[in-house]
């Protein structure tokens, strides 16, 4: 899919006012199948305590307003959810980084910090307020996988934050963005996205091989278009110079022998 946004924009989703939801959305894509999205981030902010994170979603539903970071609760797709603030999480570091597939019907167990509703996540301590661009690049593989890379330690360093097996993201999904604050607050900005279809990519990738290689075979080295009639013209000269030469054998043959004819009956 590719996004109707520029490579760069920047989107302040809540900032460091206390009580804020933002949302921002939306992307329409008919043939979620296979895709990367980059996203480009920022999460920063005063003080040491900050609360409460944002989301990235696939979902099937237009983003609506909610209580899921800023986001409706019991949406069908996938949320992924960058929770700076524990709630009541034992022995888990934040900020943490989570994935969470929505039926429609599931309600997120905001208590917990989303325990109950776990796909799949990761610690990811230092990611607010990196020295660095922070980034998140979603590859999804239709049926197949899903994978989470993150981008905060150092440049050009991606951190696998997880990777799970077959999963099913609605094929008409929607992708947006939402953040929340509460009486904490935080600043929370999305600086760039990027996305495209892996499948479509790889179609063309394909089909640019398969033309390079008829080109190839039509214009490669030592190639002449009209080597076959060439080569026809060269037997067709070589068999008529045959034949001449026989004529002119034939020819000479003939000829002497009518001047030994005339040489004898000259005797008599």
């Amino acid at each position: 899919m590719t996004l109707p946004w520029p490579a760069s924009l920047l989107w302040l989703l809540a900032a460091s006012l206390g009580a804020q939801a933002a949302l921002q959305a939306d992307s329409k894509d008919s043939s979620v199948k296979s895709i990367p999205i980059e996203i480009e981030f920022k999460i920063h902010g005063a003080g040491t305590l900050h609360a409460d994170g944002m989301a990235i979603w696939l979902t099937k539903q237009r983003a609506m307003p909610g209580t899921v970071f800023g986001s409706v609760d019991k949406f069908e797709g996938l949320g992924i959810f960058i929770d700076t603030y524990k709630n009541n999480r034992p022995g888990v570091v934040f900020p943490y980084v989570m994935a969470m597939l929505g039926d429609g019907q599931t309600t997120y167990d905001k208590d917990h910090d989303g325990k109950a509703n776990e796909l799949a996540g990761c610690s990811a301590r230092g990611l607010r307020g990196a020295s660095i661009p922070t980034k998140a690049r979603i590859t999804y593989f239709q049926d197949q996988s899903l994978k989470l890379e993150l981008q905060y330690k150092s440049l050009n360093e991606w951190t696998v934050c997880f990777e799970t097996g077959a999963i099913t993201i609605p094929a008409v999904s929607y992708l947006g963005f939402s953040a929340e604050t509460g009486e904490l607050s935080d600043n929370h900005d999305i600086i760039s996205v990027d996305s495209r279809n892996l499948y479509q990519s790889h179609q063309y990738m394909e089909g640019s091989k398969k033309e390079g290689n008829k080109g190839g075979k039509q214009k490669g080295k030592g190639y002449d278009p009209n080597r076959g009639s060439s080569e026809s013209s060269g037997w067709g000269w070589f068999l008529f110079k045959i034949a001449l030469i026989g004529i002119v054998i034939a020819g000479a043959y003939v000829g002497f022998t009518m001047y030994r004819t005339s040489g004898r009956s000259s005797r008599f």
